[in-house]
């Protein structure tokens, strides 16, 4: 499924780990959508909605339900391999 609203990203602007973790994703093909918790109070509170409130940083990626802590390279490709993500057809 090349679904870019199965990963969502909830980022800083000035976040370095966030612009890394797109970066990569953007290299792998990878869809995904971004939400800037600081601009946007929904996605705030969606983010704590989806942690329990237990807010420890960004970025915290959601990837097709699986929440990933700052930029895990390994569980980020662990959870894309797992719920099947594909690359975007360019």
């Amino acid at each position: 499924m090349n679904d870019s609203s199965q990963i969502t990203i909830y980022s800083t602007t000035w976040c370095a780990f966030c612009k890394t973790e797109k970066q990569y994703l953007d290299k792998l093909g990878i869809g995904y959508v971004e939400k800037d918790i600081e601009e946007d109070k929904a996605a705030y509170e969606e983010l704590m909605a989806k942690n329990g409130g237990n807010f420890q940083g960004v970025p915290v990626t959601d990837i097709a339900g699986e929440l990933v802590l700052g930029f895990d390279r390994a569980k980020i490709d662990a959870a894309i391999k797992t719920h099947n993500i594909q690359p975007i057809a360019a």
